[in-house]
C-alpha cells in the first residue's frame, strides 16, 4: 500500500491531487498545509496534519508519526514577483524547506518526488526536453534551481516534475486563472492586454496531480517534464477562451512583455518536450481546449 503525504494541501495542485487520491482504497493519504485545512468543508474525510514545511521540527514529527512511502512536495511560494521582492522568504520556502524534506526522507527511507517548474530556464530557445541546461533568469528560478539541486544529490529515492503556467479551479481561494480572467473581463465588457511574445505548454491541475501520481505508482526516480502539450502564447489561449463562451474577441489587444513594469523578468519561450512522460509513465495530458471546458464546468458549480 502507498501512504503518501502532499504539502501545501491548501493549494490548487494540493487540492487536485486530494480529489484525485481520496477515493482510491489503495492509498493512504495525509494531506498537509500550514495553518488549518480549507478542505475540510470539501472532503471531510481527507486525514489532514498542520506542517509548516519551513520548520524542520515539524516535518520530523509529521514524517516520523506518519511514516509515508511517498512525499509528493508541492508547497512553494511560486509567485514570481514575491520572490523578486522577499528574497529570504523565497529561499526559505523554496530551497531551505526542501532540505527539511529530503532530510526527514532519507532517515524514513522516503521517495519524494519534487514539483518544479519551467522558469529554471532562460527560455532563449523552448520547448525544453529534461537534460536541457537551466539558466534562470529570475529568482524564483533561481532558488527552484537550488532545491532540484538539494533533490539530485538526496540518498533516497527521487523524481523531480517540471511543469509550466498550471491553471485550474481553486476551492474558496479567491485566486483566478487565465481561462476565468478572460471570460470574467470578456463578459464585463473590459478590454484586456494580452501578451504574444511568452510561448508555453499550459498545464491543466488535474493532468499535473495525474502525473505526480503516476510517478508515486510507478516509483519513478529521475526528473520528468509534465505539462501540456501545445505550445501557445497567452493571446492564443485568450482567443481559444473567447470562442468557447462565444465573447467579443475585439477586447483582446496584443502586448508584448515591455508594456507590463514587473518586478520578475519572465522567460520568453519554454513549454516542454514530453515525450519521457508519456513513455515511462503513460502521461497524457488534456488539450487546451478540454482544459476550458472543464475549468467552465467546474467554475458553474
Amino acid at each position: 500500500m502507498k501512504r503518501i503525504l502532499i504539502t501545501g494541501s491548501n493549494g490548487l495542485l494540493g487540492q487536485k491531487l486530494a480529489e484525485l487520491l481520496l477515493p482510491n482504497q489503495d492509498i493512504e493519504i495525509l494531506a498537509t498545509s500550514r495553518g488549518e485545512n480549507k478542505l475540510a468543508e470539501l472532503y471531510p474525510t481527507l486525514p489532514f496534519r498542520s506542517m509548516d514545511v519551513t520548520k524542520s521540527e515539524q516535518v520530523e514529527q509529521v514524517v516520523s508519526e506518519f511514516r509515508p512511502t511517498h512525499i509528493i512536495h508541492t508547497a512553494a511560494m511560486t509567485n514570481v514577483d514575491q520572490c523578486e521582492n522577499d528574497h529570504d522568504g523565497a529561499i526559505l520556502l523554496n530551497r531551505d524547506a526542501v532540505q527539511y524534506l529530503v532530510n526527514a526522507c532519507e532517515k524514513y527511507n522516503v521517495h519524494l518526488i519534487h514539483v518544479s517548474t519551467d522558469f529554471i530556464f532562460d527560455g532563449e530557445n523552448g520547448p525544453y526536453d529534461e537534460a536541457a541546461e537551466a539558466k534562470p533568469v529570475n529568482f524564483y528560478g533561481e532558488t527552484k534551481l537550488m532545491a532540484e539541486e538539494i533533490v539530485q544529490q538526496a540518498k533516497c529515492k527521487w523524481a523531480i516534475l517540471r511543469t509550466v503556467l498550471v491553471y485550474g479551479v481553486v476551492n474558496d481561494q479567491g485566486r483566478t486563472n487565465i481561462v476565468l480572467w478572460v471570460r470574467d473581463s470578456l463578459q464585463a465588457g473590459k478590454v484586456i492586454k494580452v501578451v504574444t511574445d511568452q510561448f508555453r505548454t499550459p498545464t491543466l491541475a488535474e493532468d499535473l496531480a495525474l502525473g505526480c501520481w503516476l510517478a508515486a505508482e510507478k516509483d519513478a526516480e529521475g526528473i520528468y517534464h509534465i505539462s501540456g502539450s501545445e505550445m501557445l502564447t497567452p493571446y492564443d489561449m485568450a482567443l481559444q477562451v473567447a470562442d468557447y463562451f462565444n465573447l467579443d474577441k475585439s477586447l483582446i489587444d496584443k502586448a508584448d512583455s515591455s508594456t507590463f513594469s514587473q518586478p520578475a523578468k519572465r522567460p520568453a519561450r519554454t513549454g516542454f518536450i514530453i515525450r519521457k512522460a508519456e513513455t515511462e509513465l503513460g502521461y497524457r495530458p488534456h488539450t487546451f481546449a478540454e482544459g476550458i471546458r472543464m475549468v467552465a464546468e467546474q467554475a458553474a458549480i
